[in-house]
């Protein structure tokens, strides 16, 4: 733990800045303001917020008297927490000693307005003082080492301070380790599964997994990986995701803390880099798979759309801060799944042969900001290359805040085919021509003007049970009130839905719920 600098500035030190900002320079200031600041600072002196008691009345107020550090993995530093300490006793109070009660014995690093309780001070110092109205900042880290046996361990502490006049108050410091596995880098060369779910330890990844080519990876039921902001899946070779309805594969970010009270660094996007597809990877499989909060959720890159590139079925893609999905010249099938919360966008298909059948595709991503782009964009170029397109759009959803959030753009030089059947979209209703035939039975709903608007969740937000742009809560199960309720087609109906319930083949829903 890196010592900290962090010092309040006494009242009198304060008062040299205001003073030097404000008096004359030069002779004038060795003259007459140097008189005038040794008056001052007699009368600072003699200020009863300088004056120290040793009463057992006047005790320091801690807003807390417990610091939880939440749940960490063991071997990893945990991410810093600091709280304030305030003095409204009226004098101000010193305190004889702040030590943590097992030094080094329990993982916790502590430094208290500046001063690191470390080895060299043996974990304790005597040098803190805290005067009447005025406050010290304290900064707590902690490591928990290897847990052993145990897969879940407790760790306490206590920061004690003592004051001069005899008085303790006591914070006591708490946390949970998780025994963990660690890699960095890691290369798959040969076909290997990946199993969470057997052990029960943590998969920590830093820097990255490689997939090479003729090598599958398998993520076996249950399994979770936990990347840093460093790492992702980059795919030469095969990915199969082998999640079940019970036991789905979650990936995500490493951050188990919360960055705000009640908002988990879980919520927030671009935790970790996504999976990306290289040219030469087909026959990947992603099914029952939860995977939020990365930059790109998914991006394949230019491939043969003879050959399947991508299957994904029954999973999660959310709040990303690039694209959910982004598809470019590639067979790809995705059903049952739910893409949302995409900055640059929830899906971005630039050519190929792209199947979409009951998926929820909703972009609620930085309302607040007006940031998130498009809900589904799709095209048959991307810069200067032009791919043909073949789209077919079944029973799904592709809603989001305000304005208009299907998106299509055309080149003429190379096949532009895309028909949606019995869905519901957020964009201005089109007149289709018999010989088009682009569009069959769709929920047009209305597009607004979000600079016009009060709520920006106006009716996108109202299909779904709860979108909660603040503390980034959502539900994108089907509201009651939704019109996409009983709205699709039997023909296209898969028959079970995103977490593998049977659906009702007399009232079959639109979207992956």
């Amino acid at each position: 733990m890196n010592e900290f600098n962090i010092k309040h500035p006494s009242h009198w030190e304060g008062l040299v800045r205001l003073l030097s900002n404000i008096l004359p320079i030069g002779k004038a200031w060795l003259g007459f303001g140097g008189l005038l600041l040794v008056f001052l600072f007699s009368l600072v002196s003699c200020n009863d917020d300088d004056t120290f008691t040793t009463s057992q009345q006047n005790r320091l107020y801690i807003p807390e008297d417990t610091l939880k550090m939440d749940t960490i993995f063991a071997k990893i530093p945990a991410a810093s927490k600091d709280f304030w300490i305030y003095n409204y006793s009226g004098d101000g109070i010193r305190c004889a000693s702040v030590r943590l009660q097992k030094g080094n014995q329990s993982g916790f690093r502590v430094n208290v307005d500046g001063i690191y309780l470390g080895e060299k001070t043996g974990y304790q110092t005597s040098d803190i003082e805290v005067r009447n109205n005025d406050s010290i900042r304290v900064f707590v880290e902690v490591t928990s080492p290897d847990n052993g046996s145990e897969l879940y361990k407790e760790m306490d502490d206590k920061l004690i301070f003592r004051l001069e006049s005899g008085v303790e108050q006591v914070i006591n410091l708490n946390a949970f380790a998780w025994k963990a596995d660690v890699v960095r880098n890691f290369e798959v060369k040969s076909d290997t599964t990946i199993d969470t779910s057997a052990s029960g330890r943590a998969l920590v990844v830093y820097g990255g997994i490689r997939v090479h080519p003729e090598a599958t990876l398998t993520l076996a039921p249950g399994t979770t990986i936990f990347f840093h902001d460093d790492a992702g899946i980059e795919v030469m070779g095969k990915l199969i995701c082998q999640g079940t309805a019970e036991k789905n594969v979650t990936l995500r970010g490493d951050r188990l803390d919360d960055i705000l009270e009640d908002l988990p660094y879980d919520r927030m996007p671009g935790r970790w880099k996504g999976i990306h597809f290289l040219k030469d990877s087909y026959d990947n499989v992603i099914e029952y798979t939860d995977l939020h909060s990365g930059y790109d959720g998914i991006v394949c890159d230019s491939s043969d759309v003879n050959q399947t590139k991508l299957t994904v079925n029954s999973s999660t893609i959310h709040n990303c801060d690039g694209y959910g999905m982004y598809l470019n010249n590639s067979k790809v099938y995705v059903a049952n799944t739910q893409i949302t919360d995409a900055y640059l966008g929830c899906v971005a298909i630039y050519g190929g042969e792209i199947s979409l059948i009951h998926n929820t595709i909703a972009q609620f991503y930085g309302i607040n900001s007006k940031r998130g782009l498009e809900a589904l964009t799709f095209a048959n170029y991307s810069g200067t290359h032009t791919y043909p397109l073949n789209l077919e759009v079944k029973n799904c959803i592709i809603t989001g805040f305000a304005g208009n959030h299907v998106k299509k753009e055309k080149n003429d030089s190379v096949a532009f085919n895309y028909h949606f059947y019995n869905s519901l979209l957020r964009t201005s209703e089109v007149e289709d021509t018999a010989s088009a035939n682009h569009y069959e039975n769709i929920i047009w709903e209305k597009v607004e003007d979000p600079k016009n608007m009060t709520d920006t969740t106006s009716i996108g937000g109202k299909n779904f049970v709860l979108v909660d742009t603040h503390l980034l809560r959502f539900d994108f199960h089907l509201d009651s009130l939704s019109k996409a309720n009983g709205a699709a087609d039997a023909r296209w109906m898969l028959p079970l839905n995103r977490e593998g319930v049977a659906r009702d083949e007399k009232k079959v829903n639109m979207g992956c719920y």
